[in-house]
């Protein structure tokens, strides 16, 4: 399967004039030159924050971790091979990026030759495996970078590093001119909240908190804080927000087995929890975001609904497998990670799911084209994101 990788953009002199800033990210194009423009980046560049189904190889860095995906037969569809994502090719940021003509991969944060490079103007992924919302989420699973981390590296390290970078060459001067000029125009993406109920919620005896909150206590309390990260971003500056639900996780490889559960039939209390904190999340996106945030711009992409109408409907897509996972999984991560250098199935495009919770790259590219591009609110609302960019 022939994986393509987005080509360099360039700026356009017109649309600096207009505004009074200049693209940072790359260099200026000849005005004239449409075949330039075209290829131009629709956004400065893109943050991305959360758990494993956004990773792009922070893990790889972490030594204590128990979730990683540096070896094959992860990365086996990937032009660099096994990266750290989790999936056989690229997770749903690089399908984004590619769509959004990003000039080329967003760095990982952990990567140390993230620091104070060019490259890190066009974004920097914080995410991390297992990591959720709450930051007791995936300690059990290792070393974690939980969210609140994330919020925080992106501010203590990368803010500092671009401002120096933009100032060594000219590019921006001033506070004001980095706000308005270059994290106005980034996107700030975020992809989290499965592993608060896979690895916390449904896990009380592990984690210790028998006898824990009612789902709806639990769900507002998640929302709560997410909205309190999102309101820490745009605090620092960010002001268009994309936002994921959570995938069906009901209906994973993993939940499947771990429940005994055989034949084509998801997890429906697993499914139910999720759906209900993707509601609460879609109204956050739509009303309680307005009046905390009011200069800010939010997409939500219902990954949910998007996966869920493959696995109702298998034949429309041309999948074949919607039940289990395309690589054999390792025991030793509870039949969550592929076995390290096990088989895999031949034709990736036919399965769902990659390992036993993550999806494949043809399913990561067909939420990314539907977040970026569709009209209908089943699938972004109250806007896409390529509309989003635009704004």
């Amino acid at each position: 399967m022939l994986l393509l990788l987005p080509l360099p953009g360039q700026c356009e002199a017109a649309a600096a004039a207009a505004t009074g800033c200049r693209h940072v990210g790359a260099g200026a194009a000849a005005a004239g030159n449409k075949r330039q423009r075209r290829r131009a980046p629709q956004v400065e560049g893109m943050f991305v924050f959360g758990s494993s189904v956004v990773d792009n190889g922070n893990n790889n860095f972490l030594n204590g971790s128990g979730v990683r995906a540096d070896y094959l037969p992860y990365g086996v569809d990937f032009p660099l091979g096994p990266s750290g994502r989790f999936s056989n090719g690229r997770n749903v940021i690089d399908a984004l990026g590619e769509l959004l003509r990003l000039p080329g991969l967003v760095p990982p944060f952990a990567d140390p030759r993230t620091r104070r490079r060019a490259a890190a103007l066009r974004g920097v992924n914080f995410a991390s495996g297992g990591s959720g919302i709450l930051d007791n989420t995936g300690k059990l699973t290792g070393e974690v970078v939980s969210l609140r981390q994330q919020i925080r590296n992106f501010e203590a390290v990368t803010l500092p590093d671009l401002r120096a970078q933009m100032r060594g060459d000219h590019r921006i001067k001033g506070h004001d001119s980095f706000q308005r000029c270059y994290l106005s125009k980034c996107l700030f993406v975020i992809g989290t909240g499965g592993n608060d109920y896979l690895l916390n919620y449904f896990n009380p005896r592990k984690n210790g908190t028998e006898g824990g909150p009612a789902l709806p206590d639990f769900t507002r309390s998640l929302i709560t804080k997410l909205a309190d990260h999102l309101q820490r971003l745009y605090g620092l500056g960010a002001r268009k927000f994309v936002i994921f639900s959570i995938q069906p996780t009901g209906c994973t490889p993993v939940v499947r087995a771990f429940l005994n559960i055989t034949g084509a039939a998801c997890i429906e209390p697993v499914n139910d929890a999720v759906a209900l904190f993707n509601s609460e999340l879609r109204r956050l996106v739509v009303d309680g975001a307005r009046s905390r945030m009011p200069a800010a711009r939010l997409a939500y992409i219902d990954s949910y609904k998007i996966i869920k109408d493959m696995l109702d409907h298998p034949g429309k897509h041309g999948v074949r497998e919607t039940g289990r996972a395309c690589c054999e999984m390792s025991r030793s991560s509870s039949g969550v990670l592929c076995k390290k250098r096990g088989p895999v199935c031949r034709d990736r495009t036919e399965y769902v799911f990659f390992d036993g919770l993550h999806p494949t790259d043809a399913v990561n590219a067909r939420i990314a084209r539907k977040g970026y591009g569709s009209s209908s609110p089943e699938h972004a609302y109250p806007i896409n994101v390529k509309k989003l960019a635009m704004l």
